[in-house]
């Protein structure tokens, strides 16, 4: 079904694009490597706890906690700014 001057499909491949993207950001979170013994922000220990159970961990719980707290998270936008969605 076409809505408006959008061709068939194109809202549904307007959600998989954000879907795709959300699973990257996530996936780019995810640790890589080996973790680091101090924190990259404020040089603290990390507890080896911590780097036993996230692998590729570089900050701090609290350093972590601040970072999380500052991330706006999901950023929703129209990706291809069709007249139809400008016209609503």
């Amino acid at each position: 079904m076409a809505v408006g001057w959008a061709r068939d499909g194109a809202v549904q491949e307007q959600i998989d694009a954000s879907v795709a993207d959300a699973v990257k950001q996530a996936r780019d979170r995810l640790g890589r490597g080996e973790s680091r013994t101090h924190c990259d922000v404020c040089e603290e220990k990390i507890p080896e706890a911590r780097r036993k159970a996230l692998p590729g961990v570089r900050l701090c719980v609290h350093c972590q906690s601040e970072m999380e707290k500052n991330d706006s998270g999901v950023r929703l936008f129209n990706r291809r700014g069709s007249k139809d969605s400008q016209l609503k």
